[in-house]
């Protein structure tokens, strides 16, 4: 069949996107590459240590190797100290996220001033990174494992509150009003109608957070907040490069351990 007969016999031919919708496509697939471009050409990259990049690589994982298992005996302390920082952070955020995110629910606020207000607290939260909380911190509380909490609570607030704020405005607006009809007070309709439809999310939320929060636990140490990265930041200064590896062994099991342990706790609660 000829190109004539199939216009004839389907004169009009399917296609994903109109003209002016693939033109718009096009141009932001342009514009991506050139941000792209704009962005690599104004940074001041060194392109000739990409040269022996690789030997280099090797160089450092030959120092590396083997680990030197002895000095596991050594960072057991600070690797436990380091779990207890994300711990004990995580147990904080669980008190401050959900009043934060009962303030960020429009169905649960109490004025667009609180509104604002819980919104902000989630955006400063989160735009702060765990390293510059610890430096905030250490320089209120001083070096330790205090400021190694403080930092990761602060930080995970923002995470929190704002999955559990979402997780608030999509209840089940009817039980809800059932309850106001019985003529329950503010705190009883948050703690009947409100928080047993978001039990599961809070409890998945942490979960997942617990887990992160040991991840970014181990780097606190480079800013004094207390934990194994203060072990580790030690030893790459002395260039003990096979203490280095047996630190970076044991932070990779902790992580995949907690991680089994995040998806296990998760999979019974859903």
């Amino acid at each position: 069949m000829s190109q004539a007969d199939l216009h004839e016999k389907f004169p009009q031919i399917w296609k994903r996107f109109t003209p002016k919708e693939t033109l718009i496509r096009y141009l932001w697939y342009a514009g991506i590459v050139f941000m792209a471009v704009w962005s690599v050409s104004n940074l001041d990259i060194p392109w000739f240590y990409f040269l022996d990049a690789h030997v280099q690589a090797a160089d450092l994982f030959t120092r590396m190797i083997p680990p030197y298992w002895p000095f596991f005996i050594d960072i057991i302390p600070p690797l436990v100290e380091t779990l207890h920082i994300a711990t004990l952070g995580t147990v904080f955020t669980i008190f401050l996220a959900f009043p934060v995110a009962i303030l960020s629910a429009r169905n649960t606020t109490f004025n667009k001033t609180t509104w604002f207000l819980g919104r902000l607290i989630l955006v400063t939260s989160r735009s702060v990174n765990t390293v510059v909380w610890g430096l905030l911190f250490v320089a209120i509380f001083g070096p330790g494992p205090v400021a190694g909490i403080f930092s990761v609570a602060a930080r995970s607030i923002g995470f929190v509150g704002k999955l559990i704020a979402e997780a608030i405005e999509e209840i089940d607006v009817g039980a809800v009003e059932a309850i106001e009809a019985t003529g329950a007070s503010k705190l009883q309709i948050l703690l009947i109608g409100v928080l047993p439809q978001v039990m599961p999310v809070i409890l998945g939320t942490i979960i997942y957070r617990w887990d992160i929060n040991i991840r970014e636990s181990t780097v606190l140490g480079f800013v004094g907040a207390g934990g194994i990265g203060i072990i580790l930041y030690s030893s790459i200064n002395l260039f003990a490069w096979h203490e280095v590896s047996v630190i970076l062994v044991s932070i990779f099991g902790v992580v995949v351990l907690s991680e089994y342990l995040s998806i296990k706790a998760r999979a019974r609660i859903t």
